[in-house]
């Protein structure tokens, strides 16, 4: 890394990312294409090909190479050809409803007795749960496969057993150290699993076991009618669903994560799913991409689960009704509008406490509110995390329980901290992964759990607050910012988790004029650049902080300054130019 800026207008240092051997002031657009691939570890040109094309075939395991997967299948495989009623345990989150409807979907699809559960989370809360077991099982259910949860239900998997019924788990969050006693657990976090797949969402496990039991199933000795079936129904029809999945549980988007998405963004473009369909054009989407699927698609599917029940999202997935699916669309379309309004309010206590913990020098944050929504206490502590840097936990305490969700910044992994916390009895329920991470514990134990946090946090930073530094990927002239550029890095798609944007840092541009926008909120203008050409940019939320004030001071017109932030296009009136998304400013 090489400083560039000490001390930004937001108090920031800028670093620029360099490789050695290459040159980090690239002259053209392949040379700034090539330096920042190589800047992100990908420094062979068969590896860039890979990256820059990357398509299913490419990066497709075997299967197999999961732990379990095999036997899953086979388990899988017997129950479909012995007619026995299976059913779908999901979760109520984005991953967990598209891991539920891939699977009903596929073994719909062969005309199989499926039946499917998604909890509540205000009533049974994440995971398995034994009345919802005893349920499945009054309807004489056989096989139980759980999607995107499970690694942690030991006594309800036992539970499930002593009933008689089978028990596969699917999962991809972290597991204790005991596993649950299945017929079969399929988890690239499990020790012994040599996958290297860990980084896969639980839609993503769900794929791969579809994979395994496609294959188990054409192995066997079928009739025509099941082997037509079979033939006619290839679980890639799903990649739309299993990068919605992907995208939304903020999973890496390198190696198959990124192919699944950038071939599930095609998939979804052809609008085959009549749900995800009639969701996109009430939300507006003309053009699928990961900012559509994880800031549009996936907060209308998460609202239902986060005010009630998540079952009008799944059905949307499921239906093939076009009357079902616009009215399923439009109440997830209403709920997620009513999910803000409760979302804004209880921010603005949220923000305050916040605010507390951050002034007393704290390297994490938790703050707990009586009787708040637990639907939106993720969301918080996401937005939290965004503006503090900081690991942040949210969460709500009604009748002695408190019920929370974190979020964590690069270098802190929250789910090892909550598992920790379990198994020293500080909390009575929790697991996740390194990102994301969800709690319960008794009101009692708040300050235990506060402190738990804070050390825990500390020891993986070594004590030291993060730094507020943000590592640009070049720093080029500003009138190099053009659409010729926007092309070339728009080759890095798809972006997200592990893959961000390309962060730019500009040269040479001054300001020429600006305006605010939203409510006064954000801003827009234009620069100068020292080629003598004009470069549109927007703000967001920049009003009422310094690189604001700065901006809309006249006095600072023509002013060199020099800019971060993101490249892209802006289209208006069919016309379609440059515009920078403007973070932060330094003279």
């Amino acid at each position: 890394m090489r400083k560039v800026v000490d001390k930004s207008m937001l108090g920031q240092a800028w670093a620029v990312a360099t490789y050695p051997g290459k040159d980090n002031n690239p002259s053209s657009a392949d040379d700034l294409l090539q330096k920042i691939l190589m800047a992100r570890g990908i420094v062979d040109t068969a590896a860039m090909e890979k990256f820059l094309n990357p398509c299913i075939k490419d990066y497709m395991p075997d299967p197999s190479v999961l732990k379990d997967i095999d036997i899953a299948a086979k388990i899988i495989a017997d129950s479909i050809l012995n007619n026995e009623k299976i059913a779908i345990y999901g979760d109520y989150d984005v991953d967990g409803i598209t891991s539920t409807a891939i699977f009903v979907k596929y073994l719909r699809a062969l005309g199989c007795d499926v039946i499917w559960h998604l909890p509540t989370r205000e009533g049974e809360g994440y995971g398995l749960n034994i009345s919802a077991i005893d349920e499945i099982a009054q309807k004489g259910t056989k096989l139980i496969i759980t999607v995107d949860c499970g690694i942690s239900g030991i006594n309800e998997v036992e539970h499930a057993k002593s009933l008689g019924i089978r028990i596969v788990v699917t999962d991809h969050h972290s597991p204790d150290a005991t596993l649950p006693n299945a017929d079969a657990v399929v988890n690239p976090k499990q020790t012994d699993d040599t996958s290297d797949l860990d980084y896969l969402a639980g839609v993503g496990v769900a794929f791969l076991t579809l994979v395994a039991l496609r294959r188990e199933l054409r192995s066997r000795n079928l009739n025509a009618d099941m082997s037509q079936r079979i033939e006619d129904n290839n679980p890639i029809n799903y990649l739309d669903l299993v990068a919605l999945g992907t995208i939304c549980d903020t999973m890496p988007l390198v190696g198959l994560n990124r192919a699944f998405v950038a071939t599930g963004l095609k998939v979804l473009g052809m609008r085959n799913n009549l749900g995800l369909r009639t969701l996109m054009d009430v939300a507006g989407i003309k053009k699928p991409s990961v900012y559509a699927a994880g800031f549009a698609l996936g907060p209308r599917l998460n609202a239902a689960g986060r005010l009630d029940s998540a079952a009008p999202a799944l059905e949307l997935l499921l239906t093939d009704n076009p009357l079902i699916a616009n009215d399923l669309a439009q109440k997830l379309h209403k709920m997620n509008q009513d999910r803000l309004d409760i979302q804004n309010s209880i921010m603005l206590s949220a923000g305050e406490m916040a605010q507390k913990c951050c002034d007393s020098g704290r390297c994490s944050l938790f703050v707990c509110g009586d009787n708040w929504h637990g639907g939106v206490m993720g969301i918080i502590a996401g937005r939290l995390k965004d503006k503090y840097n900081l690991p942040s936990c949210v969460a709500t305490k009604c009748d002695g329980v408190i019920n929370g969700s974190g979020r964590s910044i690069q270098g802190v992994d929250l789910g090892k901290i909550i598992h920790d916390a379990l198994a020293k009895g500080i909390i009575s329920e929790g697991g996740g992964h390194a990102a994301a991470a969800g709690f319960s514990l008794s009101a009692e134990n708040e300050q235990a759990f506060c402190d738990f946090l804070e050390q825990s946090v500390k020891d993986q930073l070594n004590g030291l607050l993060p730094n507020k530094e943000v590592i640009a990927d070049a720093e080029i002239d500003a009138g190099g910012a053009t659409l010729k550029l926007i092309k070339k890095l728009s080759s890095l798609e798809p972006f997200g988790q592990g893959n961000q944007e390309p962060t730019l840092i500009l040269h040479g541009a001054s300001l020429r004029f600006v305006s605010t926008m939203g409510h006064g909120a954000h801003i827009r203008g234009a620069f100068m650049t020292s080629s003598g050409t004009q470069l549109a940019f927007v703000g967001f939320n920049l009003v009422g902080t310094p690189v604001g004030d700065f901006l809309l001071d006249d006095a600072n017109t023509n002013t060199k300054i020099m800019l971060l932030g993101k490249l892209k296009e802006n289209e208006y009136n069919g016309h379609v130019t440059a515009q920078f998304f403007l973070e932060d400013i330094a003279i």
